[in-house]
């Protein structure tokens, strides 16, 4: 066949629709030249679907735009290579449609260097299926999309369900037919994640989602996903390929709407706010497009015009269908697209009041390739439209981003679709007493903002969690929480101890001062229910668990702090001169072989010094003076005639004698002890078998004493094993110390805040740990 000449003006030959309109296209193997009518119709039949067709050169004003495709794509595709035998340049896309197999595969191709870099070579991973965001930090960020700090860009994402052809849509609609997004023709492969390119051509950042309804190990978590990269896009594609729309377009959108009305745009506002942004975030969403691609099917209002559905509209729908009014439409003017949308979300009960507007954009493809030349005109419309949303710089757009997937983050309760929203968004902590959910967004306790739940709780018999509430004080409209205590916060430590010896225990409130004593009559004492106080019921949550279920009062812890004080404050002034008698009747017990414990200023060992209080261990073998630390080790020790029983030493001794033959050191220990006359250690033995004593009698009435006045929230000793925040295991002479507030046991340095806690009782200041030193709430 002899190639055709084209003609200066070539007129469409087959005039099978039209009168010879102007020819666009020309068919190798018709031989003919058709217009863009006619070709389509001629082209849709399955005996002339794969013919050869060339697109009709046509003259540019300038010589620097790329050249483009001259096959039946797209006419915005960039030439990526020239085929010897078709002689013609074609993009990537129709190479693959042309050469694919017989034997047109073997035709001999060149690249062509027409392709201009307008885009990032390829598109990278931005968050993971995880929601773990895959850039460490803005500059990151920048460096990947390929642009720089001071560009100003908008979002367009493209959502849809697996193997809709996402990817490829946004590669031939905006990127030329380049592959900077990935695609593959592979069963078992889809998009995981969210992926992101950056256009300089369109100054747009446009980004790649995963598909729903794919295979996936957690679909709530992906549409999570999904709904947080929506809140940051501009514009919003939702790709459909099938010939008619499907319920699960309008039900995401709609929840979308719902999930950007309550959880999202709060959020954007408040990260405007902390992050000082310096562009404004709109209250408004996305502008939505719906891309409706079918084969057999005509497109959602064919042959009517397509207009966009406003704002204003989107809001008036949603509050008739909130009423229950029905919507109605002019029968006598034409049904567009937008007006049968508007329909079928009124009909799902769903509304999209959320979106700056949404649009229609469908197309027919009965042969091979789709023309996205409709949905690139919308979409640059919407770019272009600045009165919703402005450009924004690429560090706005990741710090946006990027706070909305810290604070909406963590593991999805196994809820039903229609409390999607609650479990998506919110705290997933329920009270444990009533099995409420906290209605805060997730993440808050982060913020210092406690759980909270407008509803009422129940009483609950194992968390105990009734409170009580000062009676003037409710009549008034103030909420005042009350507890029972030994003494007023006016009375000093020992005057509140001998009120509360004479008239009991008091309940006084912040703002009425002292509205109970339990005795402050001879008889005839009311409950506190019935004269001073209102019981409510107090939500109980996993975090206060230490403290829930479990009585506040701290009126014996009061009493032995208060008799500890005393004891405390004598013992410091009495203990220089005890320490001093200890020490000498210490010494003349001693065997002569120890060191005395007026020459003991350092430690044996470690070198460090004494202080005043701390106590000098002597070692049974060598008789030198130790710390704690370097002399806890034991051992018997015969030939210093302490029998084969064992006592104390220190390391070096341990480490020294530790291989020796006991049996046979302690068979010549008699020899020993005769050798070493003057130095016994019977008195030293006698002595310490009776300070044990003595010490074990008093030590445990009154560990079981303080055990007693333990308030029930604090965690018993006897389960602190280590400090509840830097984890440091207890030694058996380090102190224990409870935070009044949380009752966790903590060691000195992470328990050494002072507040008063009135919530708990405490009204002058108490040890706090560090955390509860900041809450706002005690």
């Amino acid at each position: 066949m002899e190639p055709l000449r084209e003609p200066e003006f070539a007129k469409c030959q087959e005039k099978v629709v039209c009168s010879g309109d102007t020819a666009e296209i020309k068919c190798i193997e018709c031989g003919t030249f058709q217009c863009k009518s006619c070709e389509s119709l001629l082209h849709s039949t399955k005996a002339l679907k794969h013919h050869q067709r060339q697109r009709q050169r046509h003259s540019t004003s300038g010589g620097t735009s790329p050249a483009r495709c001259e096959l039946w794509c797209s006419s915005r595709n960039v030439v990526a290579l020239h085929c010897k035998q078709c002689k013609c340049d074609m993009c990537g896309d129709c190479d693959e449609q042309m050469h694919k197999s017989g034997e047109r595969a073997k035709h001999e191709r060149r690249a062509v260097g027409y392709n201009t870099r307008c885009c990032g070579d390829s598109g990278f991973l931005l968050l993971n299926n995880e929601e773990k965001l895959m850039i460490e930090d803005t500059e990151k960020f920048i460096e990947q999309l390929g642009c720089t700090s001071s560009s100003k860009a908008k979002v367009v994402s493209i959502f849809g369900n697996t193997g809709d052809g996402k990817s490829h849509t946004l590669n031939q609609a905006f990127f030329h037919g380049r592959e900077v997004f990935n695609t593959s023709s592979h069963q078992d492969s889809c998009t995981l994640g969210v992926w992101a390119a950056y256009s300089s051509e369109h100054s747009t950042i446009f980004i790649d989602t995963e598909g729903m309804l794919g295979a996936s190990r957690n679909d709530r978590i992906r549409t999570r996903l999904l709904l947080k990269v929506l809140a940051v896009s501009d514009v919003v594609i939702y790709r459909s390929r099938a010939e008619r729309l499907h319920n699960d377009l309008f039900e995401f959108l709609g929840d979308a709407s719902d999930a950007y009305w309550k959880y999202l745009s709060p959020e954007l506002k408040a990260a405007s706010d902390r992050f000082q942004l310096s562009v404004p975030l709109s209250a408004l969403g996305p502008a939505v497009v719906i891309f409706h691609e079918t084969q057999y099917t005509l497109t959602l209002g064919a042959g009517s015009p397509s207009r966009e559905l406003s704002a204003d509209t989107l809001s008036k729908s949603a509050e008739m269908l909130e009423t229950g009014q029905v919507l109605e439409t002019d029968a006598s003017a034409p049904v567009c697209a937008e007006d049968l949308l508007r329909a079928r979300f009124s009909s799902m009960g769903q509304s999209v009041k959320s979106f700056s507007s949404v649009q229609y954009v469908g197309t027919q493809t009965q042969t091979s390739p789709t023309d996205f030349s409709d949905l690139f005109k919308s979409v640059c419309d919407h770019l272009q439209n600045s009165t919703v949303r402005s450009s924004r710089t690429p560090d706005v757009i990741f710090k946006t981003l990027q706070s909305l997937n810290d604070k909406f983050s963590g593991d999805i309760q196994n809820v039903q679709h229609k409390g999607f929203l609650d479990a998506y968004f919110t705290c997933p902590e329920c009270c444990l007493a009533c099995r409420k959910r906290c209605e805060l967004s997730m993440n808050h306790m982060q913020d210092g903002v406690s759980h909270k739940i407008s509803t009422s709780c129940c009483y609950n018999h194992q968390y105990d969690n009734k409170q009580y509430l000062c009676k003037v004080c409710y009549n008034r409209g103030i909420h005042s929480c009350v507890v029972p205590k030994t003494s007023a916060s006016t009375d000093s430590s020992w005057t509140g101890l001998a009120k509360y010896a004479w008239s009991g225990y008091l309940i006084e409130c912040k703002n009425c001062g002292v509205i109970y004593r339990s005795r402050q009559h001879w008889y005839g004492n009311k409950n506190p229910e019935h004269t001073a106080v209102k019981t409510e019921n107090k939500h109980v949550w996993p975090s206060d668990l230490p403290m829930a279920g479990q009585d506040s009062t701290n009126t014996v812890r009061r009493l032995v702090d208060g008799v500890g004080s005393l004891a405390e404050t004598m013992g410091n002034i009495t203990s220089t001169p005890s320490k001093a008698v200890s020490s000498w009747v210490a010494d003349q017990i001693a065997p002569k072989y120890w060191v005395p414990n007026h020459e003991i200023l350092v430690c044996g060992e470690c070198k460090k010094e004494f202080t005043a209080h701390q106590a000098k261990h002597h070692c049974r073998s060598c008789g030198k003076g130790f710390c704690e630390k370097c002399s806890s080790k034991t051992m018997p020790v015969p030939w210093r005639g302490w029998g084969s029983g064992p006592v104390r030493v220190c390391d070096s001794c341990y480490e020294e004698h530790r291989h020796k033959d006991v049996s046979a050191a302690a068979a010549a220990s008699t020899d020993a002890a005769t050798e070493q006359q003057g130095c016994p250690v019977t008195a030293r033995y006698i002595g310490e078998v009776f300070h044990s004593t003595v010490s074990t009698a008093i030590d445990y009435p009154r560990g079981l004493v303080v055990e007693s006045s333990r308030p029930k929230y604090w965690v018993p000793d006897a389960e602190i094993k280590a400090c509840h925040k830097c984890k440091r295991e207890f030694e058996t002479s380090d102190a224990k110390h409870h935070c009044r507030a949380c009752g966790q046991g903590f060691c000195d340095t992470c328990a050494s805040e002072r507040r008063p806690v009135p919530s708990k009782g405490w009204d002058y200041p108490v040890r706090v740990c560090s955390a509860c030193s900041k809450r706002k709430d005690l």
